[in-house]
Order: structure tokens, then sequence, then C-alpha cells
């Protein structure tokens, strides 16, 4: 429907006190309680499928939640590309929003995501042998959920081990709604991540800002999030 010209809105903060705003229009709100520069931050995907080529950007048709708004630009790059801008922006202390397939080789209860936490060939005595690229693209895996990466486990050659996630179900499952990520579900599951401009070399974000996008169908996997 139509947004409203202005609105109230109440919430709680970290020490649960309870807070209240009147008379906010859509602007005020963002600039008084969002305040992000979103104009600023880059959304990188890791998508090796055969119709999409890295250092490309893209774009999905209808994809957005403002009608006539920016449309999504996704720069499609490496993995360890990825995760080399996810650890700058986790060391200038900033978090990391991400898209994943979280249905995937996770134990909610015990707040972990491990391409070995299920031994799934000898239980079924059968060898699933699909990468990344072919469950995308025979629709057995997609983006289904959205978290914050808010730490990484480096060894001593600054390469990642484990991430440390903060999820949205609340304080249920994991150390009270933290979960921990095997660096190699990040390779096999994450698909997308949100990062500051800064976080990227020149030669990534010159692509970013000047690369004309692709345009991919609505029912392509790199859209499934937003549904």
């Amino acid at each position: 429907g139509t947004p409203p010209n202005s609105f109230n809105w109440q919430t709680r903060d970290k020490k649960k006190n309870f807070l209240r705003f009147e008379g906010l229009t859509p602007t005020s709100f963002y600039e008084e309680h969002v305040g992000l520069e979103l104009d600023e931050y880059v959304c990188l995907i890791n998508c090796p499928m055969s119709d999409k080529e890295y250092n490309k950007v893209y774009t999905v048709d209808y994809l957005g939640n403002v009608a006539e708004g920016h449309p999504i630009r996704y720069l499609n790059v490496e993995s360890h590309k990825m995760k080399e801008a996810t650890i700058r922006s986790l060391q200038n202390d900033e978090p990391v929003w991400f898209g994943c397939d979280v249905s995937k080789h996770f134990n909610r209860d015990l707040g972990v995501m491990d391409i070995d936490l299920f031994d799934y060939d000898s239980f079924y005595d059968l060898e699933f042998g699909m990468d990344k690229a072919a469950r995308l693209e025979y629709g057995d895996s997609q983006m289904t959920h959205a978290m914050l990466f808010t730490g990484v486990d480096l060894n001593s050659k600054n390469e990642p081990i484990k991430w440390r996630v903060e999820n949205s179900w609340g304080n249920k499952g994991g150390d009270k709604g933290y979960h921990i990520m095997t660096d190699k579900w990040f390779d096999e599951y994450n698909y997308e991540v949100v990062v500051h401009k800064s976080c990227l070399p020149d030669d990534l974000l010159e692509l970013f800002m000047k690369e004309e996008a692709v345009r991919l169908e609505p029912w392509d996997p790199m859209g499934a999030l937003a549904k």
C-alpha cells in the first residue's frame, strides 16, 4: 500500500529499557536510527554457475523492496576474495551481513555449520559429488537465510579457520544465538556478503562501480533470498 507520511515506533534498547518515538518520517527514521551511508556499501556474490563469470556485475529483474528504487548490483568474485573483504570489515570492527543456504549441514542446537557434521555418504552408501556450481544449477541449493558475521578465527598465516555468526532466531541454539561456521562451509554454502567500499581492492571497486550489470531472470538463485 501507500507508505504513511509519518509513523510511531517503539522498541527496547540493549538494557531492555522501553523507548518510543513519535511523528517519524521515513527520512527522519533513517537519519536518526539507521545512520549508515548505504551508498558506501557493496554486495559481493560467489556464484560459480556456468552462465555467470567472475569479475562481472549482475542484477536481478524485479528484485528490491522500493518501487523504482536503485536496482541491486552484485559483483561476482571468487570465494577467497569474498573472504578477504569480509575479514577486512571485521578487522575494522564492522560486522558483515551475508546470505547463505542455512539448511545444509547445520545443527541448530549445537550452533555448528560444518560440511563434515553428518556422514551422509556412509549412511546412504552413496557418494554425494555435486560441487557448489552443480548444486546451484540443479536447484539443490540457493540462498535461504541472512545472518551476520561478527568474528573470524585466523591461523598463523592469517587464513580463516572458522567464523562467528550471529543469527536472528533468538537465544535458542548455539551460544545464545551465536553459531560457529567452518571455513569449508563458507566456501560451499555462503553466497553473498555486504561490505563497505573501503574493504575492496581498487580493481574490484572499479568493476563494481563502472561495469554494466548483466540482467538475471527473477527466478535466478541469486535472487532467492528476497522471496
